[in-house]
């Protein structure tokens, strides 16, 4: 009993560190007789750790009676695009460096084995922070990722 309550604690501190995505739309790919139909979702995220950057994510969603009871395995088609919606002041472990990949939102595509991952970069010399989105699975990940850049620019009147 102890320790399923540490592991629960443990698992929700882990989810709470990443951002939680919104949905902000879909489009039906195929139609699904029984159980929802296969679509592509577009979902919204801000980064957790640094203000007034959003990203977006497209994914497609797998439907039919498995996709319906949360059973379906969604393949590993994913893109991003992130943009820089206010002025950003990044935190001094993200400016001396510290930032060599920081997990920013999980997804599960699966039941048990796979999520989408999305992991941030710093490149100091650009003064720009890269988004790299994939898919992982516990024993063979996908080569397919999708990259998206925010050059860090003045906003309003700095």
């Amino acid at each position: 009993m102890k320790k399923c309550c540490i592991f629960v604690i443990v698992t929700l501190s882990l989810c709470a560190t990443f951002a939680q995505a919104e949905q902000v739309g879909s489009v039906d790919t195929v139609f699904k007789l029984f159980g929802p139909d296969h679509k592509i979702v577009v979902e919204a995220f801000d980064d957790p750790d640094i203000k007034n950057v959003t990203c977006y994510i497209s994914r497609a969603k797998t439907g039919g009676i498995k996709g319906g009871l949360g059973l379906a395995e969604d393949t590993s088609d994913a893109a991003i695009s992130c943009q820089q919606v206010g002025a950003i002041e990044l935190a001094d472990n993200i400016k001396q460096g510290g930032d060599k990949g920081t997990v920013v939102f999980q997804k599960r595509t699966s039941l048990v084995f796979k999520k989408l991952q999305v992991v941030r970069f710093y490149d100091a010399k650009r003064n720009a922070l890269i988004y790299l989105s994939y898919s992982d699975k516990v024993v063979d990940g996908s080569p397919k990722n999708a990259i998206s850049a925010v050059p860090i620019i003045p906003w309003g009147n700095r």
